[in-house]
């Protein structure tokens, strides 16, 4: 009886979430405000209903009334989260706070099945974390003058990198965070956001080459920092954002072109300083000549994801654990494995839908300061998803970063709702602004 339970339940699962992914996009193709939050409430439902199943099968598995007690805990979590952008913000986009929720739903489902242990304390950081969202949007609104403060996110940003590179603890051979009264912080989490303040301040305030060539030192600097401690991945993210930000501020594809060809450079020059590079590439060029040493990840996280098909195994049917690090860097494949391939691409769908909002946003900003910000936090975000994923798929070779929201990880979790927030008090005040004007143009108009 229990393997019919799950094997229905993950087929609704699949379908809830299908039926999810289709109102993201087809939300866009209605006009209407009233149909639009008849989206937006379905869009909720369907959340409400795919976190149910799961967790009735994870009950249903291990028979802990823990996890009953959990899933109550996050419901309400939810409800308080789509409720008080509602009452706080009334002109908050909604697809993203709906999405936001959808995908920490998801990401608390797998870790629950992965470490019980581990779900909790990332349910306890997006507590913490969605206090201080709540609050960012409104200090947006309040703080005009972040714009002024660009050598200040750049001092900032190079100290902490800088204390990670001579204290930090060693993880897989990289430095990526240090111990702060118990609690394990990664700094690149966070500098990531006021290093895109930093780009975006100083191409604001000017686009002379004086200034673009000063820009460029500082944000080599945070890349060599990065590189010192090893984290390449994160190196690739910070050069990655600063190239289009560039790009996009000047519109000159003299600075594109050199930084592609200065980052090729660079990636070879990597290769050859250090040994763990070379062993991520020699586990993504033909992982099962080395399958019981570089290419052990890579394999276990190919053979999951072709286990699971198109519809997946189901919640505690397959064998994630056999991948190291997989509620960390490979989580995409425990889902792929346990909840299928349709469910997966749907994932990317969602994240899709996430960076293409943050885009539209950027784009309909007015403000130069809050439209390049904008554009570097979504493009820190999807750059994110795309590392992720394609270095479990074996697309690119693995940098090790987390998939946002979903992974497990307390820094990489509050960094992302930050960015969330930080985008939502962008749309919110250009949609009070707007507002504004159209007010004020009516009164002029008036006889």
């Amino acid at each position: 009886m229990n393997s019919i339970f799950c094997e229905v339940s993950k087929y609704l699962m699949l379908l809830f979430f299908a039926l999810y992914t289709w109102e993201c996009f087809s939300v866009f193709s209605h006009k209407n405000k009233e149909k639009q939050e008849a989206i937006f409430r379905r869009q909720s439902l369907l959340m409400f209903l795919l976190h149910l199943d799961g967790y009735l099968v994870l009950f249903d598995q291990t028979e802990n009334q823990k996890i009953l007690l959990f899933y109550a805990a996050q419901v309400v979590f939810f409800l308080i989260i789509i409720s008080s952008y509602k009452l706080l913000y009334e002109e908050a986009a909604q697809l993203l706070v709906n999405n936001m929720c959808m995908l920490m739903a998801i990401g608390f489902l797998i870790l629950t099945r992965l470490s019980f242990e581990k779900a909790i304390r990332q349910f306890t950081i997006a507590v913490g974390s969605m206090i201080l969202g709540l609050m960012i949007p409104y200090l947006i609104q309040k703080i005009r003058f972040a714009r002024k403060l660009a050598f200040l996110y750049a001092a900032a940003g190079l100290l902490a990198l800088a204390v990670v590179a001579v204290l930090g603890a060693k993880s897989y051979g990289a430095k990526l965070s240090f111990t702060f009264f118990g609690i394990a912080v990664q700094p690149s989490e966070f500098v990531k956001i006021i290093f895109v303040c930093f780009v975006a301040g100083m191409l604001h305030a000017s686009k002379s080459f004086r200034q673009v060539a000063l820009t460029t030192v500082l944000a080599a600097a945070h890349v060599i920092l990065l590189v010192f401690s090893k984290d390449l991945g994160g190196a690739l993210i910070f050069f990655v954002v600063y190239l289009v930000m560039l790009y996009v501020a000047t519109a000159n594809p003299f600075y594109f072109i050199g930084g592609l060809g200065c980052g090729s450079i660079a990636s070879m020059i990597a290769y050859r300083l250090f040994a763990h590079v070379r062993v991520r590439v020699v586990a993504w060029k033909d992982p099962l000549s080395v399958i019981d040493k570089e290419g052990y990840q890579v394999c276990q996280s190919l053979f999951a994801i072709g286990t699971g098909g198109w519809f997946g195994l189901g919640l505690y049917q397959g064998m994630p654990e056999k991948i190291p690090k997989v509620e960390q860097d490979v989580v995409f494949s425990a889902i792929a494995e346990e909840m299928g391939g349709i469910f997966a691409l749907c994932l990317i769908m969602v994240c899709m839908s996430c960076f293409l909002m943050f885009l539209n946003i950027a784009m309909q900003l007015k403000d130069g300061f809050y439209k390049l910000v904008a554009l570097g936090l979504g493009t820190t975000y999807g750059f994110q998803v795309f590392l992720t994923i394609g270095g479990v798929i074996k697309f690119i070779p693995s940098t090790g970063v987390t998939l946002p929201l979903i992974s497990y990880g307390g820094s990489s979790l509050l960094g992302t709702i930050i960015i969330f927030a930080i985008i939502q008090g962008f749309y919110i005040l250009r949609k009070r602004e707007g507002g504004q004007n159209g007010q004020q143009t009516k009164i002029r108009e008036q006889p």
